[in-house]
């Protein structure tokens, strides 16, 4: 089943400040003038974070702008809203989470065929001298590259 993906928000500060683990991908549960902001890319992820309660995997701080048209339809842009995954992959979450110094982000929401995804990670924050490391690394596999394109 290959459907076509497209990235509406994407969470770049996520794969600078934790290390990924493990990746999730979520279904979303949403109001009708949500999905028609959410289709028009009106969405920031950035400081959005996941937690899991009572079996379920809550989504807060997603800001979804209201719809220009929906006029009394529209919902609270920052209300939390519910990720639709299995009880199986809830209870991994909660485990994850339930370790020192793990969380849960979200690291974008995108639109596959008709349905709107969030991916999420189960992710442990970096010290600074892991972030040092990450760019410096990132700068000489820049460096690299640019040598071998100018050979």
């Amino acid at each position: 089943m290959n459907q076509e993906s497209r990235v509406i928000a994407n969470n770049k500060r996520a794969k600078h400040d934790y290390f990924l683990e493990k990746i999730y991908e979520a279904g979303i549960e949403l109001k009708g003038t949500e999905v028609k902001s959410v289709r028009n890319g009106k969405v920031s992820i950035q400081e959005a974070y996941v937690d899991v309660r009572d079996g379920e995997a809550i989504l807060k701080g997603l800001h979804i702008s209201p719809y220009e048209q929906g006029n009394r339809y529209n919902v609270d842009p920052l209300r939390d809203r519910r990720l639709l995954l299995h009880k199986k992959e809830i209870r991994q979450l909660q485990e994850a989470i339930s370790r020192d110094g793990y969380t849960i982000v979200p690291l974008s929401v995108n639109l596959r065929g008709r349905l709107i995804k969030v991916d999420i990670a189960v992710a442990r924050g970096k010290k600074l001298y892991d972030k040092r490391a990450s760019l410096k690394a990132a700068d000489d596999k820049r460096r690299i590259d640019r040598a071998l394109a100018g050979e």
